[in-house]
């Protein structure tokens, strides 16, 4: 089973307590599960439109990077099997004031997935005649999509407030389904529909170097392969982490990764050439709105197409409903921690924190404003998920100093090595979404950091029990980091405003410099050891909401 309470920042003193008895295939389909999502719908033909036929290139970029984000997280996970770990490492690493942030970031995160899936259903519904005035020809809602969308938010959170516990998560025969459509499609496709000249007809990378790296962050093969750390949510209860934490984390990125090429590299080469003769960018053909269900009608498979159009409800409404409640469970743990008002830990009698759950619903009414379509939320989400993940090799490098006998059930080769680089490759991700998502982004953090600094200071004026320490020495890069971040991408090339002053290549290597800088600063000014130590064992009682 996929656990979805992973935002929440909840961290537990007896380890003892849980029950090992995960094996390495449930680590790996807890992860698989994740990964294999609704991204598959849309992710090959944004990518190839962005790419061309080089955005197989985009694809084992992606599947690198996101592995070495998961061989980091792999060896924290397995120090700190708790609940909400990207949230805690940065706390446990430099205190209040980054652990409140990477919560923030973790919400953000948790909070644009439900209106992504209601982008995904509303897109592939537009195969029938009554959803076609739902959305205009460039993919952003029309008044009456925006409508449609924010009443299936509503159905989200309204299920949400009933409470069942078997809609927040997915077993194990969900995730064959997941992985059965996409395999299913890939080879009834390529079987009956393949031509090897669509490769080069029109040039196999016509976008250069600039199509290849754009596609990585905003075209969705990021967010497609994000997932993997659901195995590392269940490290606690691994019954042999050191051995199948590695394994499960990077079974289920390759499972992933090579899944996606797959799909790539088919529904390149089953395209009539007619849809893409005037350029891979004009790409087109009846069926746009639903690629795979229009691509699969186009080449004769027209009931394979009615299944994919039937997926495409049911997979993304699945989804939508975990992380409407994942998004509720991240407010809670925020309260519950002494970062958010009280107002989110309440529940009803169901157990439902009633409260975040109506957050969360003016949240994703508010993305379908300034992100009208599925692509350019993919590039907001894709941005904040890194950002959260971040947090990950910077505390690594501080726990590496600081705690190097803390006992560590799978410990990373060439750890202090690949923490750093792990750090310039995230960064390099966030910076590839285009200076058009990161202000975007920069506005959503700046205000958390109002609502949420707000309620830091009033709960420290007025001495709450519970107010967060904040420890603004250890976290004083993240302001630099933050805003040096934009400003690299507003001079860089990509995204609409950008300012193109930092020529292509430079750009990397600017953000590359950058990072590491910002990577060793950090870890000079961390918290002690003791200090620590101390946050790793205070114990917030707190139980997680029923559903």
């Amino acid at each position: 089973m996929v656990k979805v309470d992973h935002a929440a920042p909840i961290a537990t003193k007896d380890q003892g307590g849980l029950r090992r008895d995960v094996g390495l295939i449930g680590l790996m389909w807890a992860s698989v599960g994740s990964i294999i999502g609704s991204g598959w719908l849309y992710g090959a033909e944004k990518a190839v439109v962005v790419a061309g036929p080089a955005a197989i290139i985009s694809w084992v970029i992606g599947a690198i990077a996101i592995v070495l984000l998961a061989l980091v997280h792999a060896e924290l996970g397995g120090m700190f099997p708790v609940a909400g770990g990207t949230a805690r490492y940065p706390h446990y690493a430099f205190g209040g004031l980054a652990g409140m942030s990477f919560g923030w970031f973790a919400w953000l995160q948790a909070a644009t997935v439900a209106p992504i899936e209601v982008e995904a259903m509303i897109g592939y519904a537009g195969h029938w005649k009554w959803a076609q005035g739902l959305q205009h020809a460039d993919g952003t809602l029309t008044v009456s999509g925006i409508i449609t969308a924010v009443v299936l938010m509503a159905v989200f959170v309204g299920v949400n407030f009933f409470g069942v516990r078997a809609l927040a998560h997915t077993n194990s025969a969900a995730t064959w389904w997941k992985i059965a459509v996409p395999l299913g499609a890939i080879f009834i496709i390529a079987a009956t529909n393949f031509h090897g000249s669509n490769f080069t007809s029109e040039g196999f990378a016509p976008f250069g170097a600039k199509g290849i790296l754009g596609a990585i962050s905003s075209s969705g093969i990021i967010f497609a392969l994000l997932g993997f750390e659901q195995a590392i949510q269940l490290a606690g209860e691994s019954r042999n982490p050191k051995r199948d934490l590695p394994r499960a984390t990077l079974g289920s990125v390759a499972i992933g990764a090579v899944i996606y090429i797959l799909l790539q590299v088919v529904f390149i080469g089953a395209l009539p050439h007619a849809s893409f003769a005037h350029g891979w960018a004009k790409l087109d053909f009846v069926g746009i709105s639903g690629p795979w269900a229009g691509l699969a009608t186009l080449v004769g498979l027209g009931w394979l197409g009615w299944v994919l159009y039937v997926d495409a409800i049911i997979s993304p409404a699945g989804t939508g409903l975990i992380y409407t409640t994942a998004t509720s469970r991240v407010s809670y743990g925020l309260a519950k921690n002494g970062y958010a008002p009280k107002a989110f830990a309440k529940t009803d009698k169901r157990g439902v924190p009633w409260f975040g759950l109506i957050m969360s619903f003016v949240t994703g009414v508010v993305c379908f404003l300034p992100f009208p379509s599925w692509q350019e939320l993919v590039g907001f989400i894709t941005s904040a998920s890194v950002l959260m993940y971040a947090g990950a090799p910077l505390a690594y490098g501080v726990f590496s100093d600081r705690l190097p006998n803390f006992e560590r059930p799978y410990r990373l080769p060439f750890g202090k090595f690949i923490s750093p680089l792990s750090f310039v490759v995230a960064n390099l991700i966030i910076y590839w979404a285009g200076w058009n998502t990161l202000w975007r982004l920069g506005f959503a953090i700046l205000l958390g950091y109002l609502l949420l600094g707000s309620y830091a200071w009033w709960a420290k004026s007025t001495n709450q029990p519970d107010a967060p320490r904040m420890d603004f020495k250890a976290a004083q890069w993240l302001p630099a980091y933050l805003l040096g971040i934009g400003l690299i991408s507003w001079q860089g090339g990509f995204g609409e405003g950008s300012q193109g002053n930092i020529p292509l290549w430079w750009d990397i290597l600017v953000v590359a410099a950058f990072s590491l800088g910002i990577y060793y600063w950090a870890k000079a000014v961390a918290s002690k050891p003791e200090a620590i130590e101390r946050s790793i064992e205070e114990v917030v009682v707190t139980d997680a909401p029923a559903h």
